[in-house]
Parts: C-alpha cells; structure tokens; sequence
C-alpha cells in the first residue's frame, strides 16, 4: 500500500497551524480591499480584515489557480507519495476545478502515481469537518481508496447551518435579494442558510433576531443530527466568538456534548458572507 497525503484549500476554515498538525496539505485562495492589494489567506489578522469591512471596505476574492495546484501536488508526487485532495464546493468556487485541471496533467507525467480530488461540495468547517474524518480514517489505516470512498460516501450527510449578522455582503454577491437585505437590516430579520447537495448557499427560513437565530440552528442539529448526543460538531464564526460559544451552549443544554472545534470564518468566505457569520456543521441523515 502506497503511502499518500491528504490535501485541501483554505477554503475550510480549518487554521493553517490545525491542518499541519493534522498532515494536511494545503494552498491558499486570495483577497483584495478596494486598495487593490493582493493577500494570500491568512496574510492579515482576523481582527484587522473583519474592521476593514465594518468600516464599509468590499473585498473580493480569487480561486486558487491550476499552477499553485501543480506545484503542491507534484511536490509529494515526487517524493514517491500520492494524492487525496479534498476541495472548495464548486457551487461556490472555482477552486476545485482548478485542482481537477492540475491533476489532469500530473496523472499524464506520473503514470505509476495516484491522485485523487474530491469536490467535497462543502465550505467553511463543513469541509473541514470531512478533513477531520478523512485525516481520521487514515489513521485508522485506510488507503487512499478506501479513504476516498469513505468521503464520497459521506458528502451528502455534511450538514450546513449558518445565520448571518448583516445580508449586504450576501446582497453584493448575487446570494440574496435587495428586498432580504433590507428587512435584514430594518426589520431585524435573520435568515438561517444552508448548503444544499449541489453546494450552493440556500435560504431555508426567516426568524426575527439574532438570538432566535442562534436557537433554529441549535434545533436543526437535534432534529437532524445522526447522533446529537456523542456527535462531533464543529462551529465556525466571523469576528463573534460570543455567539459561538452561546450556540456550543444551546447544544450542551439540550444534551450534546462539546464543540470539537470552534474556528474562524477566513478571509475569503468572509469576504461573502461578512462579519458575524456564525455557522454549524455536523453529520446528518441529510444535508
């Protein structure tokens, strides 16, 4: 059995110190302010790019392109190891076919080599919740294609549940209408958001309150979570740790147990759904 290495983008939200304790590799996707200046993932801090868009900045963001993905892989194909690359929904971003197009190539060069990638049609800590499993099953000893089977398997089961703080940033990208954006702002509207078997972001209901919010997203976990009482749930948030921990705790008083991973919405997905973002990922029974 040939030795091989997960890899991923940092479209996970998984901290760049997290995946290499895991042994994942990884590339960065990019961003930019108005200013025109390019970062990489991770270039600025958490609290310097979220102030920059209350303070009303619009940043946009760029897929990782097929050479970065070239350079990652062949840089372990070399070393006599495989591939399992585990990507970017694509109903989100370009990210995974940019992968897909690097691995085309390289499978022509190195015949004796494997190499896999998976749109994990996930995003945020939903991919790198199926990071989680994957780095977990090759622990436990499975091959790459046992592993690869295993998440493919478990794609469809990611659930995705996030509300957002303010829905103009949503608005900017063509995910909601003007008319959401504004009874978000003047009405207190929230929505709860999830992302459906193709990937893409679906608004699923409407609850006045950020709090309410907080306690639909708690329900759906208990309503559909496999196993809500032991089940490994993972929470991402934008610049609102609070919110994290009080929705951790709306899960515990209903009788599940701790978060195994609170971590950041990054750059890039913030860039989208802005500050605020708070988000739940579990194995479900369905997406």
């Amino acid at each position: 059995m040939n030795d091989y290495v997960i890899m991923t983008d940092s479209g996970c939200d998984i901290s760049f110190r997290t995946l290499r304790e895991w042994g994942v590799g990884f590339c960065g996707l990019s961003f930019q302010f108005e200013d025109g200046i390019e970062h990489a993932e991770g270039e600025m801090t958490m609290s310097e790019f979220y102030g920059r868009m209350r303070k009303g900045e619009v940043s946009k963001t760029s897929a990782v392109n097929s050479q970065s993905f070239k350079e990652l892989f062949e840089y372990v194909l070399r070393d006599g190891k495989d591939v399992l690359y585990l990507g970017f929904s694509s109903g989100i971003s370009a990210t995974s076919n940019s992968a897909e197009m690097a691995a085309k190539e390289l499978r022509e060069e190195y015949p004796d080599r494997k190499l896999i990638t998976i749109d994990t049609l996930a995003a945020s800590a939903g991919q790198g919740l199926i990071l989680y499993y994957a780095v977990e099953k090759k622990k436990a000893g499975a091959d790459i294609d046992e592993n690869a089977k295993y998440v493919k398997d478990m794609l469809l089961k990611i659930a995705h549940w996030f509300t957002v703080e303010d829905l103009v940033y949503l608005k900017r990208g063509g995910r909601v209408s003007a008319a959401a954006a504004f009874a978000s702002g003047v009405l207190g509207i929230k929505p709860v958001m999830h992302v459906d078997n193709e990937g893409h972001l679906i608004n699923m209901m409407k609850v006045r309150g950020r709090a309410q919010s907080l306690k639909s997203i708690a329900k759906k976990y208990f309503d559909t979570a496999i196993d809500p009482k032991d089940g490994t749930y993972f929470i991402s948030h934008g610049d609102c740790l609070d919110d994290a921990k009080e929705l951790e705790s709306l899960i515990i008083a209903g009788g599940g147990k701790e978060c195994a991973l609170i971590t950041e919405v990054g750059m890039v997905i913030g860039s989208h759904s802005g500050p605020g973002t708070l988000a739940l990922f579990f194995l479900a029974s369905e997406r």
